[in-house]
């Protein structure tokens, strides 16, 4: 079943790592709620099968009353099915979570939450610019559950200056310790036109540490191994049956539609991008457009795609699924790539599936390049 992608450009405060699109102003949120409801309108043809998940994220998508974000759902039951069993996600910030936002929650379609931790120490989340801090970090999730919110996902963020694997471990812990089914973690990154970069051109921040990063991906993945999770992407563990439907779908190439300022869509062969701009997002809807962009991927594009998001997940690259689909060159062509691989103990090689060992993970933007096709 295809998904719906909902992109809420809002925050409270701008993290200092974060290049994702938002502002820090809700003067148009009325205005933005309405062409996103319009958009949702406008490509009610895009997907007739039933809709198996739809994902709030942002920006901060809690940062919408309820009574918004009820136009959206109803938007969206308007012109699209919506199975019975979807998967309803919102992100959420720990700050937003306070008993009356987490009632209102629960009297929308919602049923799963995506809380954004980031660190359970205070000067950490000072550090980033969080908006939260350590107490309502946790507060937020014990509400979340008192509620009865089960299905729960939070992030967290390794590899920065101030975090010790003395730290680290206690926030694995720490959030291990709540027993929520899903958790999240990502390297912090360096981007672009962020306050971080700025900081650190600037010397007012140290570089981030590639062998601190490595190293405490090592201890994320050993400790959530033996606490049952299974990591079924590189950056995403869960318990046995709380894989996320719609994230799970992405790497696996399903079709879903963007709706949102940035928001992208993809439907196996096209991908159709929204402008990062609100005030052209929301002046486009109103003249009755859509605002996108459409790249029609080549047959290099969707193998090299394949590559890229298959190689990171539990269930590897398919050899059979590339003869299928691409053809016997591109097959023949991984297979010689392969061999570059053999003495290195990153891949392996069962049933002609192509997975990530351990050691594997900690390069698997490396290898996926190595194996992409170039030449048409």
């Amino acid at each position: 079943m295809s998904g719906i992608y909902i992109h809420i450009p809002f925050c409270k405060k701008a993290c200092h790592y974060c290049d994702f699109h938002f502002s820090t102003s809700l003067k148009y949120a009325d205005e933005m709620v309405e062409a996103i409801c319009k958009e949702i309108k406008f490509k009610k043809d895009r997907i007739t099968e039933s809709i198996g998940s739809i994902y709030f994220g942002g920006g901060t998508p809690s940062i919408l009353s309820q009574h918004a974000l009820q136009k959206i759902f109803d938007a969206i039951n308007t012109n699209f099915h919506v199975n019975a069993n979807a998967e309803i996600t919102i992100e959420t910030n720990p700050d937003d979570l306070t008993s009356q936002k987490i009632k209102e929650l629960n009297q929308l379609p919602v049923n799963r939450l995506s809380v954004g931790i980031q660190s359970f120490f205070n000067e950490d989340l000072i550090w980033m610019n969080r908006a939260h801090n350590a107490i309502e970090a946790e507060d937020c999730i014990k509400r979340s559950q008192d509620a009865g919110f089960e299905n729960l996902t939070l992030d967290l963020i390794y590899g920065y200056p101030l975090l010790t694997d003395e730290k680290w471990n206690f926030n694995i812990s720490k959030a291990l310790s709540l027993e929520v089914p899903h958790i999240s973690a990502y390297a912090l990154t360096v981007e672009p036109k962020t306050a971080l970069a700025q900081f650190i051109k600037t010397k007012k921040q140290n570089p981030i540490s590639e062998g601190q990063s490595a190293e405490q991906f090592i201890i994320l993945m050993d400790k959530l191994e033996k606490a049952g999770f299974e990591q079924y992407e590189i950056s995403n563990f869960a318990k046995p049956g709380h894989y996320a439907v719609h994230n799970t779908n992405y790497w696996r190439g399903v079709n879903y539609i963007g709706i949102g300022p940035s928001a992208h869509g993809f439907d196996g062969r096209n991908r159709y991008m929204n402008p990062a701009n609100n005030a052209q997002y929301l002046q486009t809807i109103e003249h009755n457009k859509l605002p996108e962009v459409i790249e029609t991927l080549s047959v290099n594009d969707r193998f090299n795609e394949y590559i890229m998001t298959a190689l990171r997940t539990i269930w590897g690259v398919d050899l059979e699924k590339i003869k299928l689909e691409f053809g016997q060159e591109f097959l023949e062509e991984t297979k010689h790539n392969l061999r570059s691989f053999d003495d290195k103990g990153w891949l392996l090689l069962s049933q002609d599936k192509i997975k990530l060992t351990q050691s594997g993970k900690l390069f698997a933007d490396q290898i996926a390049s190595e194996l992409f096709i170039v030449n048409e």
